[in-house]
């Protein structure tokens, strides 16, 4: 789905009831930042049912309606925001209208709560899907057909995606610009947003939950080095040695800012280096394992298998066949 600068990708955020005000922002904010050769490489408008030409928004604000919900029938990609009346059926209109845009082909997101409006849809029956933890068991009550796993922050399932809370919301933005533009893209934006870039699984059923930027300084010398020597081997001890702390206390502080030990973070990373090699360069399999630091092609293809259900020239493929 790569945009041009003759015709840029049209993002419609379709705005529920009750939106927040920074879960609307979020898409603007992303998709606006993203330019290809000083070109705007998405546009983004917000359509609703507007009360006077206004948008309802949580805490009793409004804001100026852009665009009618006619607008979602030119979208490339429709986005669903979290609003904040769950209790409440979604409008059968735009329900209606999202319906139509998925059988035409079009994108469907939804963010946090917005997940509620495309399974109302009937867009997530039979499928696994997110939301914000806290209405993980009102969705999965009310729609039981989904399967509801609000253990990750985002799922892709062919062209409907769902996240979960606002972090989540931002992260699974950035993810669909790496899809529509490649992890180089998708990273400088994550910079320019403060944020932590990553590259998410592609082909799985989930995707797993990314590695967080370190958030304290203890560790920042330490992954800093690791990822810059990817390509060689780097033990648990390695790591230690680099921050002057014994293997139990690098562990221990792994476990603290990442969640993950620090065999694990290794791990995702390379796969993470696989996959970006692979979107960005022509290197043979056996290469792309070396210089990500797996050594051979077969462990390559083992971590593909077992973390993103693909193999790496299926992934490149696949990746390819996207944004051509």
């Amino acid at each position: 789905m790569r945009s041009t600068a003759i015709a840029p990708h049209r993002v419609a955020v379709a705005v529920p009831p009750g939106v927040g005000l920074f879960d609307l922002a979020i898409p603007a904010e992303v998709f606006g930042d993203v330019r290809i050769d000083g070109v705007s490489a998405y546009t983004v408008t917000a359509s609703a049912i507007g009360e006077g030409g206004r948008i309802p928004i949580a805490g009793g604000y409004f804001a100026a309606q852009t665009e009618t919900l006619e607008e979602l029938e030119r979208a490339d990609t429709i986005i669903v925001p979290a609003g904040e009346r769950i209790d409440d059926p979604p409008p059968a209109v735009l329900v209606a209208a999202i319906q139509r845009a998925h059988a035409r082909g079009t994108r469907i997101v939804g963010l946090c709560t917005g997940a509620f409006t495309l399974a109302e849809a009937g867009l997530l029956d039979d499928q696994i899907a997110t939301t914000h933890w806290r209405y993980a068991d009102a969705l999965a009550e009310r729609y039981p057909r989904v399967n509801v796993d609000p253990r990750v922050l985002y799922t892709v399932q062919d062209r409907v995606f769902t996240s979960a809370g606002t972090a989540a919301a931002i992260d699974l933005c950035i993810e669909i610009v790496r899809r529509d533009h490649g992890s180089t893209v998708a990273n400088e934006l994550a910079r320019g947003l403060v944020m932590s870039p990553h590259r998410a699984a592609d082909q799985a059923q989930f995707v797993p939950i990314p590695v967080p930027e370190c958030t304290g300084e203890s560790l920042g010398p330490v992954v800093t080095w690791a990822r810059e020597n990817l390509g060689e081997r780097i033990s648990v001890g390695d790591l230690a040695a680099r921050a002057h702390v014994s293997v139990r206390t690098i562990i221990r502080r792994f476990e603290r800012e990442y969640a993950l030990t620090p065999s694990q973070w290794l791990r995702l990373e390379r796969l993470r280096r696989a996959q970006q090699l692979l979107e960005e360069t022509e290197l043979g399999i056996d290469e792309v394992a070396r210089q990500s630091g797996f050594g051979t092609g077969t462990s390559l293809r083992q971590a593909f298998a077992e973390r993103l259900h693909t193999s790496p020239n299926a992934y490149r493929g696949a990746f390819r066949a996207r944004v051509s």
